[in-house]
């Protein structure tokens, strides 16, 4: 069986933020087993699993791609929406718009120390529409 539904996430700012109980408020009861697809609809931002504990993961994070990645390079040639928007299709692009997850016993499989994350490369990315595939 198949169960799929679309929400959209509250506005966030730059940055990498824990969305795993976000996640959770908008999907429906999970089946005993099965899997769990999340797709964010957008170009300029991306979906991870990462450290759900200790938060100087998600500065450091944001750290490491701000130099991986650096915005106003001369050569980019997507400039009309600003100096983060080629900056953050291209970070959207290295890290992934989905993530898959299994379901056991009724319940996310993630790891010990593992979370949701919504990785925000614009300034300002709105609310960012999330399409959860449920199969089981």
């Amino acid at each position: 069986m198949v169960q799929q539904v679309e929400f959209s996430l509250s506005p966030k700012r730059k940055g990498f933020h824990l969305i795993t109980q976000e996640i959770m408020k908008n999907l429906p009861v999970l089946p005993e087993q099965g899997i769990l697809n999340l797709f964010v609809k957008h170009t300029s931002c991306a979906l991870s699993i990462n450290e759900n504990y200790d938060p100087s993961v998600r500065s450091d994070m944001e750290q490491i791609y701000n130099r991986l990645v650096k915005t106003n390079e001369p050569y980019y040639s997507h400039t009309d929406e600003g100096e983060d928007d080629m900056p953050s299709h291209a970070k959207s692009s290295l890290t992934g718009v989905s993530i898959t997850i299994p379901i056991t016993n009724g319940r996310l499989n993630l790891g010990t120390w593992q979370g949701i994350y919504l990785c925000e490369f614009r300034y300002s990315g709105g609310a960012r529409k999330i399409v959860a595939t449920i199969i089981s």
